[in-house]
């Protein structure tokens, strides 16, 4: 059976998400939309996305599309829809979603009338009245947009981000979807070191291990669909096996560093959780104090925005500092914030800059990777005071200083 699948993304990712399909899932008929991609493909496409896609939020069955600007036209076209194909007698569906400029703006009545129409359709079908809803559960999803109604079944369950490597995380944790995305912009695959600075819960390096060993991303976890019984078990049985097959467990050099050490253990124990401990060095490190002139490679950062973790005036401090040890270094460096400031703090204009969402705040990647010697100089016409904190750990074990504090 040919389905039309939907992939929703963060915003700035689509692209992304398009390239992942087309490149390492082999699909021709793929379409980057705003916030989403759609594409087609059977149960084996299905089953490849949950567990291969880096960057998706999570991976959808579109079951219709349709106009609907009034309740009775809501309730016909999901009734249309052929619902005994896909729910069991015995099934669980419940419904959520969204609506957004459109007449039909109520979204508790908006779910009502879905669940009624597609109660009546199964009604008509199996012959009876009521449903206990005991069985396995399809949670189905409404998106009404300018009038217009699809609707979906969430193949997914939990959010694609939700690994299974990170059941905790520190106050201001990097979305590994996001994480992931950053690691592939920079066009990192292992052949040279990552450093992360900033590390905070360890999404960056992690995810970083876990495109260079080829690790598909949903290995650790379940899906919802996967219990549905119009979908082959023996699809996921054998993707994950193919999966398995396709880990390559060299070590790849990436190193990880915070100044708090709560963040670096909890980085080192994702890591164990993630399958990649043993290529993700982790230690309790001063970004401020590393010698960025020694290192060659690519360096990752997601630091402090002067939102959630610290305020404004003293993330731009530490802005500066960095810049200041390493605006003129050689390493390739990407730096995500939502500073709008950045570049003058950090001292150069960034060579690119990708818009990029982390949740719904509106990020931008700084991308700098031309030669260093020919970066251009900026200035805020500020000094640059001494960024302080209490627990600052100055250490140069091995000849790796590595930066960090508490995200």
């Amino acid at each position: 059976m040919k389905f039309t699948l939907c992939a929703p993304a963060l915003f700035g990712l689509e692209g992304i998400v398009a390239d992942e399909l087309r490149f390492h899932g082999g699909l021709t008929d793929v379409t980057a939309e705003n916030g989403r991609v759609l594409f087609r493909g059977d149960e084996h496409t299905l089953a490849w996305a949950n567990l291969h896609l880096r960057c998706a939020e999570r991976v959808l069955l579109r079951l219709a599309a349709f106009p609907a600007d009034t309740f009775d036209a809501l309730f016909e076209g999901t009734r249309a829809i052929a619902w005994e194909d896909f729910l069991p007698v015995d099934a669980a569906f419940p419904v959520k979603g969204h609506s957004l400029d459109s007449v039909l703006h109520s979204v508790p009545d908006c779910q009502k009338i879905i669940k009624k129409a597609i109660a009546s359709r199964l009604s008509d079908q199996y012959g009876q009245s009521w449903f206990d809803e005991t069985g396995v559960k399809l949670q189905v999803q409404f998106s009404i947009m300018h009038d217009r109604a699809e609707i979906f079944l969430d193949t997914s369950g939990p959010g694609l981000h939700k690994r299974g490597y990170r059941a905790n995380a520190n106050a201001a944790p990097l979305r590994e979807t996001l994480a992931a995305a950053m690691v592939k912009l920079a066009r990192w695959r292992g052949r040279e070191p990552l450093y992360d600075p900033f590390c905070g819960s360890g999404t960056i390096a992690i995810e970083a291990a876990l495109l260079a060993q080829k690790r598909a991303p949903g290995l650790l976890r379940t899906f919802d669909s996967e219990k549905w019984p119009f979908l082959s078990p023996d699809v996921w049985r054998t993707l994950r096996e193919e999966a398995l097959n396709m880990i390559d467990a060299q070590p790849v050099p990436i190193f990880a560093g915070d100044i708090d050490p709560a963040c670096a253990a909890l980085a080192q124990e994702n890591a164990r959780k993630a399958g990649v401990a043993a290529t993700v060095s982790v230690e309790v490190r001063d970004a401020l104090t590393m010698d960025f002139s020694s290192l060659a490679g690519t360096l990752l950062a997601n630091p402090p925005y002067g939102e959630r973790l610290l305020d404004q005036e003293a993330a731009r401090a530490l802005y500066r500092q960095y810049g200041a040890a390493a605006g003129r270094s050689s390493l390739k460096q990407y730096v995500l914030t939502s500073d709008t400031e950045f570049e003058r703090c950090f001292g150069f204009a960034a060579d690119k800059k990708r818009k990029l969402y982390n949740g719904m705040l509106r990020c931008d990647l700084y991308m700098y990777f031309k030669d260093a010697a020919a970066r251009r100089a900026l200035s805020d016409g500020k000094n640059t005071p001494p960024y302080k904190s209490k627990g600052f750990v100055n250490d140069t074990k091995n000849g790796v200083n590595r930066r960090n504090r508490k995200k």
